[in-house]
């Protein structure tokens, strides 16, 4: 084998590993949580924020939220212990469903994005998202789903 294709091949081998690496770790934070509809609210159970190790308790940012009943999921972001905001993940540009990057929102069609709660930051979408209304109760956070 020459020097260099066997430099080549290494370097493949090298990059194919990264690839493999950052997809799978990619596609854990890619499940989303289940609510259940009770009556006009989606319900979530606030350990689904959790992340446990150990003894140490920390919270994810943000989580999506599907149900079979709902057309789009929603991200719940948690601010803080009590305060948190819910976003409907559908593009008010032209209806694509949005994918959730750290504390913002992004339109794979166009590039629109939003922040997490829910105001455009850039175009070409002009209008903010739809958010709703989140009650706390215990160890649960109701969205309502009531049309506004």
């Amino acid at each position: 084998m020459k020097r260099k294709d066997f430099i080549k091949g290494c370097g493949m081998a090298c990059l194919g590993g990264l690839g493999i690496t950052t997809l799978i770790s990619g596609c854990s934070s890619l499940v989303p949580a289940t609510g259940e509809i009770a009556g006009d609210n989606l319900v979530v159970e606030m350990k689904d924020f959790e992340i446990r190790q150990e003894k140490n308790v920390q919270f994810k940012r943000y989580i999506v939220v599907s149900n079979d009943l709902l057309r789009y999921p929603i991200c719940i972001y948690r601010h803080d212990e009590l305060n948190y905001s819910a976003l409907w993940m559908q593009c008010t540009h032209q209806g694509t469903e949005l994918q959730a990057f750290g504390d913002r929102l992004q339109c794979p069609a166009h590039g629109s994005e939003f922040d997490n709660k829910g105001r455009m930051t850039n175009g070409p979408a002009e209008a903010n998202l739809r958010t709703f209304p989140i009650t706390i109760e215990k160890t649960r956070i109701k969205i309502s789903l009531k049309a506004v």
